[in-house]
């Protein structure tokens, strides 16, 4: 029996979504384990002066415990 944990974070980039998203991903494996798969709950961007000045997007990341 598998036990999985979710944990959410938040990741930024001045690029693109999918460039944020990559980047906490990535991030994310250097710290947990067993990492199985990542939902996106959220967008936003941040504007400054009338343009986007970074992306950001809150992930829900499932991760499955080790016995």
């Amino acid at each position: 029996m598998s036990v999985a944990k979710i944990t959410e974070i938040t990741s930024s980039s001045k690029k693109s979504f999918d460039d944020a998203i990559k980047s906490g991903i990535a991030r994310v494996c250097k710290t947990l384990d067993n990492v199985k798969s990542a939902w996106v709950k959220d967008q936003e961007v941040v504007v400054k002066k009338g343009e986007i000045s970074e992306y950001r997007v809150n992930l829900k990341v499932t991760f499955v415990l080790k016995d």
